[in-house]
Formats: C-alpha cells, sequence, structure tokens
C-alpha cells in the first residue's frame, strides 16, 4: 500500500486506532515535523487532543549522526549509558551538547506551540505519532523520555514501518500500532507519493486547526503535503 501523502496516511491510521476514541484519558503527540499532518487526522477521527512532543539527538562529537542520548520537551534528557561509556565521553561535553539541542528545541516549542503550557501527560494514556518509522531510534527516544514523565501508558502508532522495528519491546512502549509493514521497507518516503517536507508554517496551522482556533478552516479539504 502506497499512501498518497500524510493526509490520507493519518486517515488510514486513525481506523487502526478505533478503541481510543472519545476517551477522556487519550492524548496524540506528534513528532514534528512529519508527524504532525499524520496526527492531526488521528486526532481529529478519534476526537482527543494533539500536540507535539519534540525531541533532539544528543550526537557524539565527531561523529553526531551517533547518537548518544535525546533531550525532549520538558528538558529530559535520556543517555545511552553503553554509548557513554564506551567512548569515554566526559560529563562536561554531554553538558554542552545538551545545551546546545535544549536552545533549539526551545526555540521550535516556542515556533510551534507559543505561549501555550506543555501537555501534561501523568496518568494519561498518550498516542506518540510520527509519519513512518525505519530504524525506529528518534521514537525510541522520545517514548524514553515521555516515560519520565509518568504517562499510564505509552502507544506508537505509525502509518508504515520497517517489519522489524514495529516491535512494542525494541521501542520500549505498551502498544505499537503500524498499519502497514511492507517487505523489503526500503524507506519510509517510499510509501508515499507525496513525501514532501511539512514546512514550520503547516504545523503551526494544523495545531490551531485541532484547538479549534481557526474553525473556518475545519470545513475546507485537507492539504495535501
Amino acid at each position: 500500500m502506497i499512501f498518497r501523502d500524510r493526509t490520507e496516511a493519518g486517515k488510514y491510521l486513525a481506523t487502526k486506532l478505533l478503541s481510543y476514541k472519545d476517551r477522556q484519558d487519550v492524548l496524540v503527540l506528534a513528532l514534528p515535523r512529519g508527524g504532525v499532518p499524520v496526527a492531526f487526522e488521528v486526532a481529529q477521527e478519534l476526537r482527543v487532543p494533539l500536540d507535539i512532543f519534540l525531541v533532539r539527538k544528543l550526537g557524539v562529537p565527531g561523529h553526531e549522526e551517533l547518537a548518544m542520548g535525546a533531550i525532549s520537551t520538558g528538558g529530559v534528557r535520556v543517555l545511552n549509558e553503553d554509548t557513554v561509556d564506551y567512548l569515554r565521553i566526559p560529563e562536561h561535553i554531554i553538558d554542552a551538547i545538551a545545551a546546545r539541542e535544549l536552545k533549539e528545541l526551545k526555540r521550535r516549542e516556542l515556533a510551534y506551540r507559543g505561549s501555550r503550557p506543555e501537555p501534561d501527560v501523568k496518568g494519561k494514556t498518550v498516542i506518540l505519532i510520527d509519519d513512518g518509522l525505519a530504524t525506529g531510534s528518534t521514537i525510541r527516544a522520545a517514548a524514553q523520555a515521555l516515560r519520565k514523565q509518568q504517562p499510564a501508558r505509552i502507544v506508537v502508532a505509525v502509518p508504515v514501518s520497517a517489519p522489524e522495528t514495529c516491535d512494542e519491546y525494541r521501542i520500549g512502549v505498551d502498544e505499537i500500532i503500524c498499519a502497514v509493514t511492507p517487505e523489503p521497507f526500503l524507506g519510509v518516503g517510499m510509501w508515499y507519493l507525496d513525501f514532501s517536507q511539512t514546512t514550520d508554517d503547516e504545523v503551526r496551522d494544523l495545531l490551531e486547526r485541532a484547538r479549534g482556533e481557526k474553525p473556518e478552516k475545519q470545513m475546507s479539504s485537507a492539504k495535501s503535503w
């Protein structure tokens, strides 16, 4: 199955999550930017609130593509202790990298959320959504950071995933829902006809629409990304 765009993917993913519909304890959190148009459709169908959960990778100095940890919404930091210990990365280096990434995270949160407070996830069932899973490293870091905020349950939901990644134990969550797990996988973008980048303006617009701040747009057809 190939999705036309993230909007269609979100509508399809929502059909796999109907057991969470109209539940007051459920909150949908999207990973910006690509996860937002997917999560918007899910939140609309389930009639539950939508917000964002930002996560920034903490890259190993000189090998930034290798994650030694992550920092997330609320300033929660998680470290891959095995990587840190093996590479003997000193604490002050970790602190410096975390401070830099936290600054960027706060900039993005201000851009997307404005002055609104972060969502209170304690005791809630959180559905964490992205537009797809390849290695799962980003959403795994997000789940680890989210766990520290004491939600009752974490559910990861994506339209498409590599088969081996769609595993709640591997990702560290209570449940994982992957709408399709094609083989061979090849990459998330292969399963979208339109996988163009979601812009900051589109993220803000969808969050405002989800809060009902632009009711006149609710009746218009969803824009494709």
